[in-house]
């Protein structure tokens, strides 16, 4: 997929991934965040806890999660890093890293923390 139908695609798997979260008792934070590092797809708060969520959208689960690249998760790294300086506690903030993955069909699997192995 490139141009508008990548475009529209994207923004679509990030609003079935958003209704995901809320669906779970997150609250909406902010949809694609843009820091001087980065862009993040989605923060969404599971009470104290910043969760940031990295979109990604492929025919498969397993297609989608190959796309998650190390630069990239140095840029949401970064990104993160910025829009937390915001927060009450700053860099003590207790935060998460997901990987949302959407598959052909509208699923959605969700990896939590997936850099904790980064």
């Amino acid at each position: 997929m490139t141009g508008q139908t990548g475009y529209h695609a994207g923004r679509v798997a990030e609003d079935i991934v958003a209704r995901h979260y809320t669906d779970r008792n997150h609250t909406f934070a902010a949809h694609r965040w843009r820091g001087k590092s980065g862009e993040i797809d989605l923060i969404m708060r599971n009470g104290a806890q910043v969760v940031f969520v990295e979109v990604k959208k492929s025919a498969s689960f397993a297609r989608a999660a190959t796309r998650l690249g190390r630069k990239q998760m140095d840029r949401l790294i970064g990104a993160g890093s910025e829009f937390i300086e915001t927060e009450p506690k700053g860099q003590l903030t207790d935060v998460r890293f997901d990987l949302a993955m959407v598959d052909g069909q509208g699923r959605v699997e969700i990896i939590e923390n997936a850099f904790a192995e980064y």
